[in-house]
């Protein structure tokens, strides 16, 4: 049975940090620190897309071609028709290059309708920056400055740990986001509340439960909602699973805000060197090595 101590100190991890009950069960590294968040971010954007929805301003209905979104090459009249809803679950069937669009084994443009098909695919992430921008008028830093990091009293963000980083591959630049471990436990314990924040309403309630819940089932107890991931109880699909269910934000070489309902538990894990991170199967063998300490 894997010691977590043992498993910390293998290397890639500078942070792990548990909280249960706004209490601090369990704290080794540095969480004061910020470093890059990798696609955790794109959990972040989604609480700007929820309150920004809430408030009338974004329609989850409207089409690429309604917002008058295109690229460099540009979108066939099928990928116009791709919602931002789409977007957000990252099927919108638009297979365009993209900024950090690293992904492997991108299906051909024009090979999936949108809406029809599930590709984790940066290109819907970027847009969904670019859209937006648009439809609010907000930098992507001066909104999470203001209804992010305020209303959770983050302690270590700066409004410049959010910026653009552009490309030659398409219109969309890719958002880049720097948190530490502390202020990402706070948005962990803000959908573990149900969007609420000492008392304030953050996020909507229903977007917090609709972003967390399988809109898209992956096969093997593991779904993706709006910009989060989810397991099943002992998801035979997903490492991180555990004997509860969970909803996580996922990054890069280890960076994880991972949310246990159940046990009204939030756990942190940060890898400031993404390149000498952890994988997914690591993590979810500190993940369960540390629901055994704090058991």
């Amino acid at each position: 049975m894997d010691d977590l101590e043992t498993l910390l100190a293998a290397g890639g991890s500078t942070a792990l940090l548990a909280v249960r009950g706004r209490e601090v069960v369990y704290a080794r590294g540095f969480h004061a620190h910020r470093s890059s968040v990798a696609s955790v971010r794109k959990s972040l954007i989604g609480i700007l897309y929820g309150i920004a929805v809430a408030a009338g301003e974004i329609d989850l209905d409207a089409t690429l071609g309604d917002l008058g979104i295109d690229d460099l090459a540009p979108l066939t009249p099928q990928e116009k028709q791709a919602t931002v809803a789409d977007l957000l679950k990252s099927r919108s069937g638009i297979y365009h290059p993209c900024v950090y669009g690293m992904e492997p084994g991108r299906p051909a443009r024009g090979s999936h309708a949108p809406g029809t098909f599930w590709y984790y695919n940066n290109w819907d992430f970027n847009a969904l920056g670019t859209i937006y921008r648009q439809q609010t008028g907000r930098t992507l830093a001066g909104a999470f400055q203001e209804y992010v990091a305020g209303p959770l009293q983050m302690q270590d963000f700066a409004v410049e740990d959010v910026f653009d980083v552009p490309g030659p591959q398409s219109r969309h630049p890719v958002y880049k986001m720097r948190l530490s471990g502390r202020d990402l436990a706070r948005v962990g314990v803000l959908f573990l509340e149900g969007g609420r924040w000492e008392g304030r309403q953050v996020v909507p309630e229903t977007w917090v439960a609709q972003s967390t819940r399988p809109l898209t089932d992956l096969g093997g107890g593991r779904g993706y909602g709006y910009l989060w991931w989810t397991a099943e109880a002992n998801a035979p699909g997903d490492d991180l699973s555990t004997d509860w269910p969970v909803f996580y934000a996922s990054g890069a070489g280890g960076q994880y805000v991972i949310v246990i309902e159940a046990l009204g538990l939030v756990v942190v894990h940060r890898a400031a060197d993404v390149d000498k991170g952890i994988g997914h199967a690591q993590m979810g063998r500190i993940l369960r090595a540390l629901l055994r300490t704090i058991a």
